[in-house]
């Protein structure tokens, strides 16, 4: 079973923007914890981060994966585009924040992803990938 995760813009910077808000940890070391729990799940996981819409558009519509796990960052609140291509994989998505943005800004509180994701993890910090991998092969040994 295989899981594209995707880590959308400015998450590269984790660790060091807005600790505040999205935690101390950076994206390799969240990396390193998702890598070693789906080793443990059995689950083949790849990682990208990718800060241009375009280039988060291409990784979605390859079909070499069976789950999507995606945090857009601030393409959540919008990027129509993509939303329309996690529609059209026709592939479970699961959304994923490091932060719960309905405790936020107004602006953050709209996705226009969840209305086409399977489910949504927000404000757990890195956990949220953690639990979003688990749902995933939940939803896969199923």
């Amino acid at each position: 079973m295989k899981v594209l995760i995707i880590h959308g813009p400015n998450l590269n910077l984790l660790g060091k923007r807005e600790t505040d808000i999205y935690g101390t940890r950076s994206l390799d070391e969240i990396n390193n914890a998702i890598l070693s729990l789906a080793a443990d799940l059995g689950i083949d996981a790849n990682i990208v981060q990718l800060n241009s819409e375009g280039e988060i558009l291409d990784a979605i519509q390859k079909s070499n994966y069976d789950v999507l796990i995606i945090n857009p960052a601030a393409y959540t609140h919008t990027s129509i585009a993509i939303r329309d291509a996690i529609a059209a994989i026709n592939k479970p998505a699961i959304e994923v924040h490091l932060s719960n943005i309905h405790s936020r800004e107004e602006f953050r509180k709209k996705s226009f992803i969840a209305e086409v994701a399977i489910g949504q993890i927000s404000g757990f910090g890195p956990d949220s990938y953690l639990l979003a991998l688990r749902a995933a092969k939940n939803l896969l040994s199923q």
